[in-house]
């Protein structure tokens, strides 16, 4: 299968479990499930790994719409290479194919940036990815910022947005899935320009 016509796997990370959902680790459960909404799937349970995935196509109608596999680990955070390459493997999704929608603790809360390869800067989904794929895959970092104080970062991430945060939290959201869909349809640059603050 050649690049031009692979699917593209999109995994947004979080944990399991309704005790997390509103957690700030699990932004990139919440892209995903934006952006299953938006091509009308439903996320169900993959055969082939531990995870919930909805296959579809994003973007407009022709030459720009791309095939995509939607995924969400059901394996933890610091689990998730394991479902994503078998995912990888049973779809024959090239690596850089791969986008981790994801928080990150290093950009302010409101920023967006996407990139492709480099570090796991720590968090602990992209570590267990990259472990198993390497890391040239790509990144759409959604900035969550520092704990505040001498708050643990394993406390902050498990804790949910503030009620500050939660007044912007749907636009964010929204915008972090029209971040991924100008990667896939128009290219890393295209949409870093567009979407890197």
């Amino acid at each position: 299968m050649s690049d031009a016509t692979a699917p593209w796997l999109i995994v947004g990370l979080g944990n399991p479990g309704p005790e997390y959902a509103a957690n700030r680790h699990n932004v990139g459960f919440m892209v995903a499930d934006l952006l299953a909404e938006r091509i009308g799937g439903k996320f169900k349970r993959a055969q082939k790994a531990q995870a919930q995935v909805v296959e579809g196509r994003v973007g407009p109608p022709g030459p720009l719409s791309r095939r995509v596999v939607l995924v969400k680990p059901m394996s933890y955070m610091n689990l998730s290479g394991g479902p994503v390459t078998a995912l990888r493997d049973f779809y024959k999704v090239p690596v850089d194919h791969v986008v981790a929608v994801h928080d990150e603790l290093d950009i302010d809360y409101g920023t967006l940036r996407l990139k492709l390869g480099g570090g796991d800067n720590g968090h602990n989904g992209l570590k267990s990815i990259t472990k198993s794929l390497g890391a040239d895959y790509h990144r759409v970092r959604f900035g969550i910022g520092r704990p505040p104080g001498r708050m643990q970062v394993a406390d902050f991430v498990l804790k949910d947005f503030s009620s500050t945060e939660r007044k912007e939290l749907a636009y964010l959201v929204d915008r972090s899935a029209d971040a991924v869909e100008c990667l896939l349809a128009e290219g890393l640059e295209r949409a870093q320009s567009a979407y890197n603050s």
